[in-house]
């Protein structure tokens, strides 16, 4: 009897996990504050928190409540709908995705 596909799937060695949400958002928003060139405590003002909590953000330390999201996309004027869509991408394995308010790039 041969194993189930899931017992498979974790038996090889060449499993990679897919990465973490959390790992992803935080990425994809300290992209975006480092294009705009913000400082993490411009950001936070803006977004209502501390820069101790963004920066646990950014290094995928914290796993945000989207209302927290939505207050730092608004910071950095993006969209919830946009920066999702930017990580979603990452995920897809497509091309880096720059999420700003009205438009996506893909970056070549």
């Amino acid at each position: 009897m041969s194993p189930a596909p899931s017992d498979e799937a974790h038996d090889r060695s060449d499993f990679d996990p897919q990465p973490l949400w959390r790992h992803l958002v935080g990425e994809q928003l300290r992209m975006l504050r480092h294009d705009r060139h913000d400082s993490l405590l411009d950001v936070a003002r803006r977004a209502s928190m501390s820069a101790q909590y963004l920066s646990e953000i950014e290094r995928g330390r914290k796993e945000p409540s989207s209302e927290m999201l939505a207050a730092v996309g608004a910071a950095l004027d993006t969209t919830l709908l946009e920066l999702t869509a930017a990580v979603a991408e990452r995920l897809r394995g497509g091309t880096e995705v720059h999420a700003g308010r009205g438009e996506f790039r893909l970056a070549a």
